[in-house]
């Protein structure tokens, strides 16, 4: 008979290798242009968090987050910028991602 645990494990939230997959994809375009440099990621008991840096000992420039409590209401997946504005959120990560990739496509002189 195993002992309980005196702090049960609460689960945490993460993204799954498909999601990783596309914002990884996303994530390289932004490397090779030359914007983005680093990334970290969270896993928490609410939220999974995706940031992305213009330099490692900066404040993320901007964060895409998974809260499957929100998939009722306004959408499981959130991309949010560095002042904490919401700039996007949805259920469906690529169409949500699309407000970065607006970013990548600049004029050409």
């Amino acid at each position: 008979m195993n002992a309980p645990t005196p702090f049960p494990q609460a689960e945490t939230v993460h993204f799954q290798r498909a999601e990783l997959s596309v914002i990884l994809s996303l994530y390289g375009r932004f490397v090779a242009a030359g914007e983005w440099r680093d990334y970290g990621i969270s896993s928490l008991r609410e939220v999974a968090i995706f940031s992305v840096f213009r330099r490692t000992a900066e404040q993320p420039m901007y964060r895409i987050e998974k809260r499957p409590k929100m998939a009722a209401k306004q959408g499981i997946y959130a991309v949010i910028g560095m002042d904490g504005r919401i700039l996007r959120r949805g259920h469906d990560l690529k169409t949500v991602l699309r407000v970065l990739e607006r970013k990548l496509i600049r004029a050409v002189d």
